[in-house]
């Protein structure tokens, strides 16, 4: 139960920061382009970085419940995409190059499908 309070609480605040830059880039640039998510998903992802290097070589037993708050919760909460980019680093860093490649094709492909899905069918539902 522990874990799970950690993931929420964590997700709560990666959340509330995702709103606040995706706000403050629609005021600051404008509608014309998605600043706001391109913001929180290269900034999430260089976060997600940093952070697996510190607790791969600096976290003590504490490791765990700081990756679950952190990386699951916070950045998570921030952008999901960092989770994806960390998955996609760890399969290249295991020699399992063409694994990465597909799944990286393979998840911006099928997840915009699938939203071009979603939206088609609740437009014809709702």
């Amino acid at each position: 139960m522990t874990h799970l309070l950690l993931v929420a609480a964590g997700g709560a605040v990666g959340a509330a920061g995702r709103h606040l830059v995706s706000g403050s880039a629609l005021k600051l640039l404008g509608p014309g382009f998605p600043h706001g998510t391109l913001i929180v998903n290269v900034v999430g992802s260089f976060l997600m970085g940093l952070l697996v290097a510190w607790l791969a070589l600096r976290a003590t037993h504490a490791g765990t419940n700081l990756r679950l708050f952190l990386a699951t919760g916070v950045l998570g909460g921030f952008t999901t995409f960092s989770a994806f980019s960390l998955d996609v680093v760890l399969l290249w860093e295991r020699g399992q190059i063409e694994k990465a490649l597909l799944y990286a094709v393979i998840s911006v492909a099928i997840s915009v499908t699938a939203l071009v899905a979603g939206l088609a069918l609740g437009r014809n539902l709702f």
